[in-house]
């Protein structure tokens, strides 16, 4: 009975480590290639369409919407990353954070 009880003990303390954690996505997921097809001059809503609802509306500032990524990986240090629209009269005027403007964002849209 004690050697039943130290093997399923032994078993218990040996499995720990093999704890699998679940990936957490949270907030809006971008790749550079969306952030590519932006341009100066956009409206919010062909912003909306590009890049989808942001995560945030600056309370203090209408004319910044926040774009927020944080993805957790198993046991790994959680990663977050960042893009800022900025509007002025309903209109893009430039992009910040953590994913640079396209190399076409200068050339407004037709």
């Amino acid at each position: 009975m004690i050697r039943l009880i130290l093997a399923a003990l032994a078993g218990l303390i040996l499995t720990t480590g093999c704890i699998y954690r679940v990936d957490v996505p949270q907030g809006n997921y971008l790749e550079q290639e969306r952030v590519n097809l932006l341009r100066v001059n956009m409206t919010r809503e062909q912003v909306q369409y590009v890049l989808g609802t942001p995560i945030t509306i600056d309370p203090f500032n209408k004319d910044r919407w926040n774009y927020v990524f944080l993805i957790q990986e198993g046991w790994e240090k959680p990663v977050q990353r960042n893009l800022f629209a900025n509007f002025q009269n309903g209109r893009l005027v430039s992009v910040t954070g953590d994913f640079a403007p396209g190399p076409d964002f200068g050339t407004p849209l037709d």
